[in-house]
């Protein structure tokens, strides 16, 4: 194992990596130069090999364990490890995800500072925080526009409602005065394109979105929430970000950060999927693979990247946006 070349393991740059693992019931552990997986048989254990190399997030869930030569090897990869309940959500109300971040290297300092060089200035973290909800409505419009699977289901981001939501939402992006009325616009965003989701996919317009839900559709959205925030804590690593300095989420809230990144993407891949699937009686595995083939497809990692580095440099080179 010291003999591996760790700059091998980084040859693939994060924003360009393609896995994320979910696992269950398994033990991760070290096995010749590789990470595996290993799972119980009936007859017998099987090995299971992971290109870490090729992966930015591992959710280990419930019934794992992992070796600390794993973990060294992980590190070393700048691979984000994380444990969660049952699923890739957690198993209690309140209890959130937990990311053991790799610290076997030094990280780049500009974005940090970048970032720490506006963030105690309340009207500049609203004024960024206003750019990433801009970008979160334009990365909807791009690509429901050109997502043909998505079209087949009846999603069109030119049609009427969608339309009037966004339009009605940008208006109250500008003129928010504050976080707090940011917040409430975004939460009313939300709830039009859960109730354009839930009429386009059954005859139940209404829909009720309940963290500690049961059905199908709230699970699932649970559950690709959570891919999301695996990406947006990769990208926030990487780029030495601390999850703290929130622009739009609670100051206090642990992660803050990490649900203003994965805002960027979980409406327009997470969310239409969420229900498509729930009405298609899709497995969960089913809709976890297809979260992860359109976070891939429509390239969601690189759009967090670039929009995390826009807004670290952002007022390093102008007074305002």
């Amino acid at each position: 194992m010291e003999d591996i070349n760790r700059s091998d393991l980084k040859a693939i740059l994060h924003s360009k990596r393609a896995n994320i693992y979910y696992l269950e019931k398994c033990r991760v552990m070290q096995k010749d130069g590789r990470i595996v997986y290993l799972t119980d048989g009936k007859k017998e254990s099987l090995y299971w090999n992971i290109p870490i190399a090729n992966t930015t997030v591992i959710m280990l869930g419930t019934g794992t364990s992992i070796t600390q030569a794993a973990m060294r090897l992980l590190a070393a990869a700048g691979v984000l490890v994380g444990f969660c309940g049952g699923g890739g959500t957690p198993l209690f109300a309140g209890t959130e995800i937990e990311w053991l971040m790799p610290q076997s290297e030094y990280r780049p300092t500009e974005y940090v500072q970048g970032w720490l060089s506006f963030w105690f200035d309340s009207e500049k973290r609203l004024k960024l925080a206003k750019a990433f909800q801009r970008k979160r409505c334009q990365f909807l419009e791009i690509v429901w526009a050109k997502d043909s699977e998505l079209q087949s289901y009846g999603f069109f981001c030119d049609d009427t409602d969608i339309e009037h939501a966004l339009a009605a939402y940008k208006k109250k992006i500008e003129a928010a005065p504050n976080v707090t009325k940011l917040l409430t616009a975004e939460a009313e965003f939300t709830k039009k394109l859960y109730k354009y989701a839930a009429q386009r996919t059954s005859d139940e317009s209404s829909f009720t979105r309940d963290h500690d839900g049961t059905d199908d559709a709230n699970c699932f959205l649970n559950h690709g929430n959570y891919l999301a925030y695996g990406l947006a804590a990769c990208t926030l690593w990487v780029l030495g970000i601390p999850h703290g300095f929130a622009v739009m989420h609670g100051k206090t809230r642990r992660g803050a950060l990490v649900f203003d990144v994965a805002d960027l993407v979980k409406d327009t891949l997470v969310l239409p999927w969420a229900f498509i699937c729930a009405v298609d009686g899709r497995a969960e595995q089913d809709f976890r693979q297809m979260c992860l083939q359109k976070f891939a497809e429509h390239k969601a990692l690189d759009f967090m990247f670039d929009e995390v580095k826009k807004g670290s440099r952002l007022f390093c080179d102008s007074d305002g946006i």
